[in-house]
């Protein structure tokens, strides 16, 4: 295996789902501003994403409409017909 080749900055982060504000601790290299308290009374940086396990369709089973930047808004805006 190449030497260098992985981060070596490997810490504890929570990630954040935005869509459903569930959380899980792992461990990322992925860099963070935000910290957040966790359930053992200590202070991780946090790490949001859009959809994780708890929100996918594949793992959830049901068909969920996530639309958290205004996506469909945007789309319209700049597509729409000029008068």
């Amino acid at each position: 295996m190449k030497k260098g080749l992985h981060p070596e900055s490997y810490r504890i982060v929570v990630f954040k789902d935005t869509s459903n504000e569930s959380m899980f601790l792992t461990r990322s290299a992925a860099p963070s501003k935000e910290k957040i308290m966790w359930e053992d009374g200590n202070e991780y940086p946090v790490i949001k994403v859009e959809i994780s396990n708890t929100s996918h369709p594949f793992y959830t089973g049901k068909s969920m409409f996530v639309d958290t930047a205004g996506r469909i808004e945007k789309f319209r805006k700049r597509y729409e017909k000029k008068a």
